[in-house]
């Protein structure tokens, strides 16, 4: 086995400079980010750093105007995406809002089958439709899984998306785009607990996760990527990346950092 073959056997997402251009404006600018098979990151950044562009590009539903993109061993531009997000679990925020409505919460879940909306786009048998249920079930909202989709509350709707996400056998990379946005305190805990514990599962593929709040990173998240005006401020280790003094650089405010009990909080002066 060769070297190149040894990366793509330990490499899941790999960015070499990425970026993305709109309406004149550089939304990412030269981002190289290589994430490997065993790794948890989260991505942290102010509104309208390009973090979420980031994360779409590598659930591949985003291109960049330059730079080169490969994930799971395929490089984007030389691939069927269709059929390559298949093995991506993408759970965001703007994903529910595209879910009709009257759609039935398990078949929301069933269709992720083939990354589909709706479930009339392909066949599904029996087994899907069990697997469906037994995710709803997972997740906490096997209660809601004949009910139509428009009937959850937030909190429920981001529990069927991570229900979603686990829907194929073939998941290899999970990412997360902002999940808890809009959630109460109580849903908010309940997801993070559900990101824990996924993050922790050595069984489970990586991930990334993207926030602009420390307080949201569950335990188990291993790196951090610091995006600043769609430039990489800081990568790496969590530990050695995720401190007081790159987090004022990324938010541009003086802020402290500290960690109890595994889980992060940041405050400013006034705090």
């Amino acid at each position: 086995m060769n070297s190149t073959e040894r990366l793509r056997d330990t490499t899941v997402l790999n960015f070499g400079g990425v970026s993305v251009i709109r309406d004149e404006r550089v939304v990412v600018d030269h981002v190289d980010w290589t994430m490997g098979a065993d790794e948890r990151w989260v991505v942290l950044g102010r509104n309208g750093s390009g973090k979420t562009t980031l994360i779409r590009i590598a659930a591949l539903y985003d291109h960049p105007s330059s730079g080169s993109v490969q994930v799971l061993g395929e490089t984007l531009g030389r691939c069927d995406v269709r059929t390559l997000r298949r093995r991506i679990g993408f759970v965001s925020a703007a994903m529910a809002d595209l879910v009709r409505p009257e759609l039935l919460v398990a078949d929301v879940v069933m269709c992720a089958k083939y990354a589909a909306l709706e479930p009339y786009w392909h066949d599904y048998d029996a087994a899907d439709r069990e697997r469906a249920l037994m995710l709803c079930e997972r997740v906490g909202i096997g209660h809601a899984a004949l009910r139509p989709f428009q009937t959850l509350s937030s909190g429920e709707r981001q529990q069927a998306m991570i229900a979603r996400q686990q829907m194929s056998l073939d998941i290899g990379l999970m990412l997360f785009d902002e999940p808890m946005a809009g959630l109460d305190l109580g849903a908010r805990e309940g997801f993070i607990r559900r990101l824990s514990e996924l993050a922790l599962d050595s069984s489970q593929p990586p991930m990334a996760l993207v926030t602009h709040h420390v307080e949201e990173i569950p335990t188990g998240i291993t790196h951090a990527l610091l995006i600043h005006q769609g430039k990489v401020l800081a990568s790496g280790a969590l530990d050695d990346t995720l401190t007081a003094a790159n987090l004022s650089a990324c938010f541009e405010v003086d802020l402290r950092l500290a960690r109890r009990a595994g889980r992060w909080t940041a405050w400013g002066d006034g705090g």
